[in-house]
Formats: C-alpha cells, structure tokens, sequence
C-alpha cells in the first residue's frame, strides 16, 4: 500500500440486502464507518452465508467508490475461520482483529495514523479513546450498541407482520439512556456554567454556532438551521457541536458568580443528551444510526406513531447535522427519512418501558456488605460443603528458564526480578499441566492471553501444537507478537476480541489469572469445544450476575446458598494479599476454593472431571488456585 502501509483485510459477512439496507447489521455499520472516514486503506471483501447469494444485488448497494471482492468461507485464512465477522487480518494472516467494536476502532485508529490531519475520526473514541473498548460480556452499554440493538432490529424486519406489534424492548432502553443525566469528565464545569445560565434567564439562540457549524456543509449535506430557526440552542448542544467545527468555541473566561461556585454538586441541574453518550459525537453514534434507521423505516412503511420514541426521533435528526453524516449516508445509498408528523409533543410520556426485561437493565444491587463470610461458610459446612483442594501431580516440575531464549521469558521488560520469578513460578504450574495434557497436533489457546506470558512459553515448548492468543487489549498482544517475531515462532495465532467472537475448534484451553467471570467465559468455551482447561483464577470480587451467568453456578450450591451469600464468599476471596493477617488470608484462601469448588461442580455436570489445588509454591500468587478440568 501507498506509504508503506502494511495492507490488512477487511471481512464482512453479507447474508442479504433489503432495499438500502446490508445485512448482517454489522456489515452496514461497518461500510457506513468507512464511507464516514473515507478510508480506503483496507481491501475489503464480502462473504456470502451461502453459495446461492447473488452478489449483483449487492454491487447495487455497496458504497460507490469502494472496491469490494467477494469471497466464500472455505478461502477465509484459517485464523478468520475460527472468528465471528467482521474481522481484519494482517497480511501475514497470524493477527486478526474480530468483532464490530475491536473492528470499528481499529478503522478509526489506523485511519488516524495514516492521515493525522483528521482529528474528527479519532475523535469518535470519545475521552481517553475508551469509546466501546470494554467488552459486551461485561459492559452493559456495549452490549447494548454492539449485538443487542442490531439483533433486535435484524428480528423486527424479518419478522411477519403480526408480529410486529411491540417496538423491541432494545430500543426502548436506548430510549430510556437517551433520557438519563449525561456523564462527562468536566460534567460539573458545565452544569455550573449551565446554572449560571439558567439565573441569567439564558435565551439566546447561538447563531454564530449554527454558522460555522455547516459553513463548510454542501447543500446535500444539509445544515442545523431548522433547530436554529425552532428552538434556542441549549448549552449541551452548543458544547456538542462546538467540537465538529474547525474552531470550537471558545470557553468562557470569566469566573463564575460566587453562588454558583458554591452550589453544591447536588442541586446542579442535569445535562441533556445531544448524542448516544453524552455530548459529543462518538463511534457509538456511528454503530446506532444505521440500525436505527432500518427500524424507522420499518415504523414509516408500517404507518406507526412515535409517540413513545421522542428522544430516539431527536437524537436521529440531531446526528445527520453532524457534518460527513450525510454524505456517508449517500455513499451507501442510505436515504435519511424527514416525518415530523411522526414525532411525539416534549410533554408526552414513555408508556411502554415496563416491558423491558430484567436481563437488559444493569445490575443495581448494592454489594457492600455488612458481616464477614463465617456464616455462610457455617451454613456450607452444616451442608458438608468445605472447600477442597487435591495435591499437585508435579509440585517440583520447572522449565529451564536459564536455557530458554531471553523473549521466552516474563522477565524481559520492566518486570522486576521478584515479580519475574513469581510469574516463572506460575508458568511452571501451568505448562507441566498442559504438557501432560497435551498430543501433537492440538489447538491450545490462551484466553486473556495479555502480553502473551504463557502463550509464548507454551508455543516455545510445544512446536507440534498451534497455539492461539485471545485478548481484549490491543496493545498487550502487539507486544505478544513482536515477542514471538523475534523468537521466530510459527505455530501461533494473534485474535484481539472478546472472548465470544472466538468460535474455533481446540483441544485445551489456559488461562493464567482470568479475571471475574472471564474465569466463567473460560470455561464455558471449553465445554462447548469438548476441551480440556487449566485456568488460574483471579478478581473474584468483580464476580456478579450477568446476561451469561448466574451465580452460585452449580446446583449444589444454589439448593444452600443466594446469590447474596455467594457473593460474599467472593468478596472475601480476595482477602489474599501477603500485607494481611495471616488468619484473614486463610479465611480468602478458604473462600477461594468454595468458589471454585462451585464453579468445578458445576463442569462436572457438564460430564468433566475438575480439580482444585494451588500452585506450587503458593507463594507464587496471592490468587494461586488452579482448576483443572478434563471432559469425560
């Protein structure tokens, strides 16, 4: 590529289009990113659910001036095969980049780098570029953009007619957030300057915003001026828009009044939504304009009302004034509706959010104990439950680390020599297991692989295994690669995504201090597979109820403990840290092992046979549990 550029490559999935619309959802959203950024520096390719897709209807929807090839699944490399799309994969095939989110921000990343000129696309990462970063798994917001909505509205329009008489509960709670205070980091500075406003008897209309907002807008593109001419602008879209003109605005000097300086944080009003997180116009934005334009076109051609829908219908005409909205939307053919008439009055109410479901609001449940775990261990033992940990097949089993080569080892880097060698001493554990686990020819992957610790050593060790790398953080697996550049390896795959976007086949699955309920995802990827696991444990207090997993997970606890009671075990789990007393460690110790007794329970009645013990030494980690589980 021009620049000397590696060249990466795009793939979408493409089941079908209906009229301006690609489906899957994602394909959509992906081509409306690329057309937003004018970003033509991937080779983008198309693969068909089936061999009988006519790829001439395609040609008529995809956007004019990208080049896009077609291309069926068994051509895929191999490490996209094992991935859901989209995804992106360089080169050299060994680092791909799967799922909507990780997809969308590497376009805008990479089309940032190449072009530092457009500031406006690096801007859609939002503050500290954290736009959508956290996974769906734990993210509620996320999970909301990135599959809840799309599926949702995927449904809608496949569905028969008499089925679609209840707007998805999805976009109600998208109507619910649009209707939430506004979170932002200099949240307090502009509500007190919106106070100050408010005493002023603030009216003025900011004109001169209005104005240089679309000074550089073709005709086309359209302009703000009819919410000029309807309405004053409000503070939050003045600050809103102020970022997506060549010159924001200038803040105000001058020190606000003494009584606004002291009005507590409390009384200070709260900020409306202009965009989907806030104030500023951000990648979410881009994810839920084209799936919420396919369901208002469902609303218009089935003559529904959006009486119920106010902010959704704002927020829609709000993000075409955006400047580059609608001249990406014409790329792919995305004709933006206009029907005031379908438009609820300010003063009319939400009547529909009662039918929301309980598994799409996020968990309120205050987690601040009061007590200490004794009872409910008490309650556990007066069952026969005690945690049980079985001995270390291999306590002594080390690598050789003085022979490996120097990128092998964990202490390359910052690491401190103290903390190297705990981190060595945790490898050890966990390769002698997979080493006894393991036959040539197995597909190992490490799940929160990080800076690739154990996937590494494992690839070094075993070269007749192919060893697969799965994490979240970008730039925790770009220095795994660079590592194994300059070891040479050749049996490892690199996957940034979450851990549901991974769906290959393999025989073991290892991870080393997966956090929470990765621990979970972990092991409920590997019994899907038919897997063998090794996983260390770690963070049991961020354990909680999720859309994926309830806890106590296995039936033997859930018939002695509630979900409350579980949870406290967790809390005190992580009571580990050497800096305690030693009986409040043993009680975290203790609490460990009930823990993951429970999650091993619970393996075993998916037909596995789990073990639970501690790395040798256990000084090694604060959290040094290992469960081991081998399907029957």
């Amino acid at each position: 590529m021009k620049g000397g550029v590696t060249e990466e490559h795009l793939y979408l999935a493409y089941s079908h289009q209906f009229e301006d619309c690609i489906f899957p959802l994602h394909t959509s959203v992906s081509l409306f990113l690329l057309s937003y950024c004018d970003c033509k520096l991937f080779k983008v390719f198309l693969v068909p659910a089936s061999d009988s897709t006519d790829d001439q209807l395609f040609i008529k929807a995809q956007p004019g001036d990208l080049e896009v090839h077609f291309i069926s699944r068994c051509q895929l490399p191999l490490v996209v095969q094992s991935c859901c799309l989209p995804a992106i994969v360089e080169e050299n095939g060994k680092f791909c980049r799967a799922g909507l989110s990780v997809v969308l921000r590497h376009i805008i990343q990479k089309t940032y780098e190449v072009d530092p000129s457009k500031k406006l696309v690096l801007e859609l990462l939002g503050f500290k570029k954290t736009c959508l970063k956290a996974c769906a798994e734990v993210s509620q917001w996320t999970r909301l953009c990135e599959i809840s909505i799309p599926q949702a509205v995927e449904s809608l329009l496949n569905a028969s007619p008499d089925q679609c008489q209840v707007i998805p509960p999805e976009v109600l709670l998208l109507e619910k957030k649009l209707g939430e205070p506004v979170r932002v980091h200099n949240d307090d500075k502009i509500r007190r300057q919106k106070l100050q406003q408010q005493k002023a008897g603030y009216k003025t209309a900011a004109p001169a915003l209005t104005k240089r907002a679309t000074k550089n807008l073709s005709p086309e593109e359209g302009t703000i001026v009819e919410i000029k001419d309807q309405e004053p602008a409000s503070l939050e879209l003045k600050v809103a828009f102020s970022k997506l003109v060549v010159q924001e605005i200038p803040a105000a000097t001058n020190r606000e009044p003494f009584h606004i300086r002291k009005t507590k944080t409390s009384d200070l009003p709260p900020l409306e939504h202009v965009f989907a997180e806030g104030l500023y116009f951000t990648l979410a934005d881009i994810v839920l304009l084209p799936c919420i334009h396919q369901f208002l076109v469902f609303i218009k051609k089935h003559n529904k009302k959006l009486l119920d829908l106010p902010l959704i219908s704002s927020w829609y005409h709000r993000v075409q004034e955006v400047p580059g909205v609608k001249s990406a939307a014409a790329k792919c053919n995305m004709l933006f509706l206009q029907f005031p008439d379908l438009l609820s009055s300010p003063d009319e109410q939400l009547k529909d959010f009662y039918t929301i479901p309980d598994d799409l609001e996020e968990e309120h449940e205050d987690y601040q104990f009061i007590g200490g775990p004794r009872p409910t261990m008490t309650k556990l033992m007066e069952s026969g439950i005690e945690a049980k940990f079985s001995l270390h097949p291999c306590p002594r089993w080390t690598l050789d680390w003085n022979s490996l080569p120097a990128a092998v080892s964990p202490g390359e880097g910052k690491m401190s020599s103290d903390r190297a060698l705990r981190k060595q001493q945790q490898l050890n554990n966990l390769v002698s297991m997979v080493t006894k686990l393991s036959k040539p020819g197995d597909v190992i992957v490490d799940f929160c692989s990080g800076g690739g610790h154990v996937g590494i050593v494992l690839a070094h060790m075993l070269p007749s295994c192919q060893v697969v790398l799965i994490e979240n953080k970008e730039l925790s697996l770009v220095r795994a690669k660079d590592r194994s550049d300059e070891l040479g390896l050749h049996n490892i795959w690199f996957i940034q995504a979450n851990l549901d976007y991974f769906k290959g086949a393999f025989n073991i699955g290892v991870a080393l201090h997966a956090c929470g309920i990765a621990t979970d995802m972990v092991i409920e990827h590997c019994i899907k597979a038919h897997a063998a696991f090794v996983i260390c444990p770690c963070c049991y207090g961020f354990i909680q109820n999720t859309v994926k997993f309830t806890f106590p997970r296995s039936h033997q606890f859930k018939e002695v403990l509630s979900y409350k009671e579980h949870m406290i075990l967790c809390r005190f789990a992580d009571q580990t840290a050497v800096q305690l007393p030693p009986k409040r460690r043993l009680i975290g110790k203790h609490c460990m092992g009930l823990v993951d007794l429970d999650r091993a329970w619970a393996a075993e009645g998916c037909n596995y046979s789990v073990q639970v013990m501690s790395m040798e030494p256990e000084s090694c980690s604060p959290k040094n549990n290992l469960v081991v589980g081998v399907p029957i």
